[in-house]
């Protein structure tokens, strides 16, 4: 019989790997890996300067378009170097495992949440929709280990998601949010510029949606602002808030930083719908 700490690595292992797997470098499989990323400004010894201003659309603005992944990387798990060497690149943050990893006491769960939360880590996020193929709803595509194109013009900003060809559509066209929405995965995003950050207001959610690996959750209540600053041309900063009362016993907010990537592409990443993973980790559970 499995004991329960080989059965907790195994499933560990399993939810890691479904996470994960489709994390590695896009350079390991795209088509276009060494196609050069056009109009990138040089340093005289030829090498990217990335702390060069960053370009602007038209209107004056900041273009926020590019290739981005997050810069903190999560670190190597030890329990799981047998299966994944920890100088392997897997991408990915450490907000991926929980958006409460830097804020002092964690998230602000209500009772019912941190309850709801506790389980879901107990067993090892089974039901987690990634591992089922579901979308990667807002705010959790930032802190993952895929990488996010930006499609920007002065009026409609999209991004585009390496896993099952998910996309999300920003309008900057002075529309307001919908009064009586379909709740959505994306939910539906409209935004304004203060300064040279873009205001990214979102509503609309489906209920019950995960925001990280832990399966802090996030409610059709919730509010999602992302304000996007691009202060350099091979940065973006996010300053991320959820103000979700259903959740939440106050609204709370992170920072996250995107890097650059130059010279490659996004790939396709599609979840099978003969996807096993979460079969398996279902039976290892009993």
């Amino acid at each position: 019989m499995m004991g329960r700490k080989e059965r907790t690595t195994r499933n560990n292992y399993l939810l890691f790997v479904a996470i994960a797997v489709f994390g590695l470098p896009a350079t390991s499989f795209c088509q276009w890996v060494h196609y050069p990323t056009a109009g990138v400004p040089r340093k005289a010894d030829g090498t990217p300067d990335l702390k060069a201003p960053p370009p602007r659309l038209p209107d004056g603005k900041p273009d926020l378009s590019g290739i981005w992944h997050a810069a903190r990387r999560l670190p190597c798990n030890p329990d799981l170097n047998r299966f994944i060497p920890c100088d392997s690149e897997i991408g990915g943050s450490p907000e991926a495992r929980s958006y409460g990893v830097d804020i002092p006491g964690g998230l602000p769960y209500q009772p019912w949440a941190a309850a709801l939360v506790k389980q879901r880590i107990a067993d090892q996020g089974v039901d987690d929709p990634h591992v089922r193929c579901l979308p990667d709803n807002p705010p959790r595509p930032w802190t993952m280990p895929h990488l996010t194109k930006a499609v920007h013009t002065p009026q409609l900003l999209v991004l585009l998601y390496e896993v099952n060809a998910m996309y999300r559509q920003i309008f900057i066209d002075g529309r307001p949010l919908p009064k009586d929405p379909n709740p959505g995965w994306n939910g539906y995003s409209t935004a304004r510029w203060d300064g040279d950050t873009l205001v990214v207001q979102t509503a609309g959610f489906r209920d019950n949606l995960w925001i990280d690996m832990s399966g802090s959750p996030m409610s059709d209540a919730a509010r999602l602002t992302e304000r996007m600053r691009r202060p350099n041309y091979g940065s973006l900063e996010l300053e991320i808030t959820v103000d979700d009362p259903k959740v939440y016993t106050r609204p709370w907010t992170v920072k996250l930083t995107q890097n650059l990537e130059l010279d490659t592409e996004v790939m396709d990443e599609i979840c099978l719908e003969n996807e096993k993973s979460y079969e398996r980790m279902r039976a290892i559970q009993h």
